[in-house]
């Protein structure tokens, strides 16, 4: 096991940028920056022993100050989309960027913390990116620390531990927006991924992809990924959620959970044999099929287009922050913000 730091560009203030790698004894290797504590590649086995990348990403910090798509970032401090821009909170009204639409998207596109700089903590197997992030920024309160740890272990797991504490009450809700590929980065579309699913429900939305308040069960719909079936078998078929989001980008709702870690999804790519399980302790998991991919250039010469790659961001609910009938991501003094996801190959 290892860590391995190498110079990955300045930021547009001549801040210096680095490249960390975290390798095991199985040939698995994963490069983080800490610009945006984006994970850049994660290079995995096949069954035959071929390693490949299997993550979009870009070979150069400056793709990454655009970065439409959110390739990799950790997105904080609130991940997904809060309705109307605006939340209230102990009697005070919050207003925050109106980005997607009228909605809010990912906290702020140019302030998030995927566009910021992370002071890094080196471990064994291991690094911890850490940032502060004032009272009022981005329109969310509270002082904030916010820490997230990258660990790969030698059953080729890839670990993310996330840490946020704040001096008062606001809402916390981050993930990671990482698009996966098993066939490798640069070989097409992901329609052909076997996923499974233990979620027998999903929050249908409105217009805008904002929750309904609904909890609806997958059965009988093109959401029920129960039983292990191709991405791409109902992807575009006629249904009205599916046409608002122009395929799958939905939240769905991780049975049984309770705060522990559980197993929440298996992804298989057929041709390579790489599969994927993913586990949380959070209720949630945004399954985005990369639909609104438009041409991009990637990392050594691919090109991406739209489902090129699928995201599972674990969560708390989209629109949580309006919605105190969905688990509560407020936290603060008295509750510290900590979660775990895990993607072991």
């Amino acid at each position: 096991m290892s860590v391995k730091k190498e110079p990955f560009g300045k930021t547009r203030e001549g801040v210096d940028i680095y490249r960390y790698w975290l390798e095991n004894d199985r040939g698995m290797k994963a490069g983080i920056i800490n610009y945006g504590a984006i994970l850049v590649n994660l290079l995995v086995p096949d069954k035959d022993g071929n390693v490949e990348d299997v993550v979009l990403g870009y070979d150069t910090l400056e793709d990454y100050f655009e970065n439409g798509c959110f390739f990799g970032a950790v997105i904080g401090p609130n991940a997904n989309r809060i309705g109307g821009a605006c939340f209230e909170l102990e009697g005070e009204r919050y207003q925050l960027a109106e980005n997607d639409g009228k909605n809010n998207l990912h906290s702020d596109r140019d302030q998030g913390y995927h566009k910021r700089v992370f002071d890094v903590t080196e471990g064994e197997n291991s690094i911890t990116l850490s940032l502060a992030d004032q009272d009022g920024s981005m329109g969310f309160p509270g002082n904030k620390t916010i820490s997230v740890t990258y660990a790969l272990t030698q059953e080729n797991a890839l670990e993310l531990s996330y840490e946020a504490k704040s001096d008062k009450n606001t809402i916390l809700n981050m993930t990671n927006h990482t698009y996966f590929n098993l066939a490798g980065h640069n070989k097409g579309k992901i329609l052909d991924h076997i996923l499974e699913f233990k979620a027998s429900a999903y929050t249908p939305t409105f217009a805008g992809s904002i929750p309904t308040g609904e909890i609806a069960t997958v059965a009988g719909t093109p959401f029920d990924f129960t039983k292990a079936r191709r991405v791409g078998d109902e992807i575009d078929a006629d249904h009205e959620q599916l046409a608002i989001a122009g395929g799958y980008d939905h939240n769905w709702v991780i049975d049984g959970y309770d705060g522990t870690l559980r197993e929440f999804a298996t992804v298989t790519e057929p041709v390579s044999g790489r599969t994927m399980k993913a586990y949380t302790d959070l209720p949630g998991v945004q399954f985005y099929a990369g639909n609104f991919i438009e041409r991009e250039d990637g990392k050594g010469g691919a090109v991406y287009e739209k489902r090129s790659g699928l995201c599972l961001e674990t969560q708390y609910f989209p629109d949580t922050a309006n919605k105190p009938e969905f688990p509560c991501a407020v936290f603060g003094p008295d509750r510290i913000y900590r979660s775990r996801t895990v993607y072991k190959f």
